[in-house]
């Protein structure tokens, strides 16, 4: 079988199967956007890790050095706001093709130093290699409060479906690039309600949604017109699956939903916007269409393969 065949998502799934926790202190393996380690009853430990690929994740005639080593640790602080949790440290791997200059690195290492200032994160250790093309490897660790952890896992029927900013046109607009995490908003949002589970939009809402439900055991419905689409997005098909938006996707009980509607996150943050409903996990993952009907919401954000 040929990886294609099989798909990311597939392909995460079997892997999955050789590592099953045994461990008492994993509280959450492969499956999420971190994996959760039990240090103490008051803290867990996240840990995740994502490789940049030229090419794949950004291309050098489209893209500064400083703006991938921006990216390439933005990534993973974005995976941590998932959680509901706060970035403490990163190791930066790098695989550096012999023809960059010194100057190049320097611009790398100047874009990861400007985000991890911003989020009190610090830079620990890493590893260089030579290699045909430019990869960057970046590894962060950061902790989260029992009561305050958001899984994937935790949707639960009658709970609206919200998410942050607006989608689709992040390769446009270069927003891919140059995304803040929503370390902050995360963290307002597990400090002052409910949150059943959560996601960042990595590789489109279409892909992300049915991620939830899978891990859910529950369905879904969203409204095509209440969805945030960017004025950089081209329709509705971009905001559903062109992915690299980086915003929240994430799911709370009706109650909560109440209270929150026409508040203020936190200061200054970017607007949430409710978009529909999960629902019980025969119901599948729809989306209801301008027009009325109800179709199904298949994945088709971004895979890589």
């Amino acid at each position: 079988m040929r990886l294609s065949a099989l798909g990311e998502t597939g392909l995460i799934a079997r892997l999955g199967k050789n590592f099953i926790k045994t461990g008492k202190d994993i509280v959450r393996g492969i499956g999420d956007d971190c994996a959760v380690i039990r240090i103490s009853k008051e803290k867990y430990l996240l840990v995740t890790i994502d490789m940049l690929l030229e090419d794949v994740d950004f291309r050098l005639k489209d893209a500064t050095p400083y703006q991938i080593g921006w990216k390439s640790l933005a990534c993973g602080l974005s995976d941590i706001a998932a959680m509901g949790g706060v970035a403490g440290y990163a190791v930066v791997s790098l695989g550096l093709p012999r023809k960059l200059s010194v100057e190049f690195v320097d611009e790398l290492y100047r874009g990861i130093k400007a985000l991890a200032k911003r989020f009190n994160v610090e830079i620990v250790g890493g590893d260089t290699n030579s290699s045909k093309a430019l990869v960057m490897d970046v590894a962060v660790l950061g902790f989260v409060e029992p009561s305050k952890l958001a899984l994937r896992s935790g949707a639960k029927p009658g709970d609206i479906i919200c998410v942050s900013g607006s989608l689709g046109g992040s390769y446009k607009s270069k927003r891919h690039l140059t995304f803040t995490p929503r370390l902050k908003e995360a963290r307002c949002l597990v400090s002052n309600f409910r949150i059943n589970s959560m996601i960042d939009i990595s590789d489109g809402l279409s892909t992300d949604l049915n991620h939830i439900a899978r891990e859910s055991g529950a369905g879904a419905c969203i409204y095509e017109e209440l969805i945030p689409v960017s004025k950089d997005a081209k329709g509705i098909s971009a905001a559903l699956n062109e992915g690299e938006d980086f915003e929240l996707l994430f799911t709370m009980p009706l109650r909560e939903a109440r209270r929150f509607a026409g508040k203020e996150l936190c200061a200054n943050s970017v607007k949430i916007t409710q978009i529909g409903e999960i629902l019980d996990r025969r119901a599948g993952v729809k989306m209801i269409g301008r027009d009325g009907k109800v179709r199904d919401l298949r994945p088709k954000g971004f895979s890589h393969f």
